[in-house]
């Protein structure tokens, strides 16, 4: 399912446009993405928490060569899926 399909399965079991279902959907990405740029986590129960994570940076090796390469420090964005979601899928 991509984006599109998701605001297609939105408007129609909201019984809204497509438009108002983007609208929807593009809110409460933003609203995520913001709360995790504020190092905050996100929490839908049932479903999930999203969270920031940092890796250190560190050396790696070019699997061709054997070179080490440094490799920069990141943040990520973790997910942790909820007891509801984990049991609909087992």
């Amino acid at each position: 399912m991509n984006k599109g399909d998701l605001i297609n399965q939105i408007a129609t079991d909201a019984d809204i446009s497509k438009a108002q279902a983007t609208e929807a959907l593009n809110s409460v990405l933003t609203s995520i993405e913001g709360t995790l740029k504020k190092d905050d986590k996100v929490t839908l129960i049932g479903f999930g928490t999203f969270s920031v994570g940092k890796r250190a940076a560190r050396i790696g090796r070019n699997p061709q060569t054997g070179a080490e390469i440094k490799i920069k420090a990141k943040t990520t964005v973790k997910f942790k899926a909820g007891k509801a979601l984990s049991d609909a899928l087992n």
